[in-house]
């Protein structure tokens, strides 16, 4: 069996993405790992520490971005799609920039992989997911972060990155990855590891930045830049008391990641949210009802949500 790791960025490391650790975290894992290097910013060196690693695993492809395909997260599918081409493992493991696996999690997944590989029912691996918030002890344990989501796929020429690069799914066309019509889900079976998703971790006024990065993919450039002139310099991450907490360990990658955290006197540890800007999600009353309904009544499980598979219950 063959293990491919596949993903993609541009301006990570300037946008304080931990992508090293990303790469890092599942490189014993994999027999090789291809990622897309869109060309960023002059003040960017994601390329550069990338090459750091210095692993023979490591396969950088160069790209360029094009402003016309800002809109609804296209871009990122087509980068990652870009990635997946080149993989040549039975198995391709994706992990975003800002996602990172715990060394505990490693066999775990090689068996699981293993175990199914002869079985073709089994388009992908669904793992269970860890949304971090503001810094390294606090994370989002409430509805409306999505708690699932496909991470390994099965090596087919017609399973491709789907909308903003969440997921996947299965392409009628496959050959132009791009056509949004004729797109099914894939069937997946559980595996037991965990995705840590540090997404919404970094220093206030570079998470605002962060944000004005994803929102141009996704508006477009020129909106985003218009509407985040009147957005203050710095990201409200709210009261932190409303977020579960962390008690576990930090991949061992992570360490000195964590180690530079340094923004703490930035943080609200409790309190109302700030008046004058829009809540959050999890601070929503609706959201709030739905994780206390989810925890107290439902056992844990999920009160409706969009699942974007087909789980394979019995595998």
């Amino acid at each position: 069996m063959k293990l491919s790791g596949f993903s993609f960025v541009r301006n990570g490391i300037k946008l304080y993405y931990p992508v090293v650790e990303t790469i890092k975290s599942i490189l014993p894992l994999v027999d090789e790992f291809v990622i897309a290097v869109g060309k960023g910013d002059e003040d960017d060196t994601s390329r550069k520490k990338i090459e750091e690693i210095n692993s023979p695993k490591i396969r950088i492809i160069d790209t360029v971005w094009e402003e016309r395909y800002f809109k609804k997260g296209i871009i990122n599918a087509m980068q990652t799609n870009v990635a997946k081409m080149e993989c040549t493992g039975d198995w391709l493991f994706y992990v975003q920039a800002d996602e990172v696996v715990h060394e505990k999690y490693l066999d775990t997944i090689q068996q699981r992989c293993e175990e199914l590989l002869p079985n073709e029912e089994v388009d992908g691996l669904l793992f269970n997911y860890k949304h971090f918030w503001g810094d390294y002890n606090h994370y989002q344990g409430g509805h409306g972060w999505y708690p699932h989501e496909i991470r390994i796929i099965r090596n087919k020429p017609d399973i491709w990155s789907w909308q903003s690069a969440q997921s996947f799914r299965r392409y009628d066309h496959y050959d132009n990855p791009r056509q949004p019509e004729g797109t099914r889900k894939i069937r997946v079976a559980k595996v037991a590891a965990e995705i840590y998703h540090y997404g919404w971790v970094r220093p206030p006024y570079l998470m605002r930045n962060k944000s004005l990065a994803l929102d141009s993919v996704h508006w477009g450039k020129k909106k985003a830049e218009e509407y985040y002139k009147n957005i203050p310099t710095e990201f409200d991450y709210g009261p932190m008391d409303r977020l579960a907490v962390f008690e576990d360990t930090h991949p061992a990658v992570m360490q000195d990641m964590i180690s530079r955290f340094d923004w703490t006197d930035k943080l609200q540890k409790s309190g109302k949210p700030n008046p004058y800007r829009e809540l959050h999600k999890h601070e929503r009353l609706k959201t709030r009802l739905h994780s206390w309904i989810e925890k107290y009544l439902l056992g844990g499980r999920t009160l409706g949500g969009f699942h974007n598979y087909r789980l394979l219950r019995k595998i």
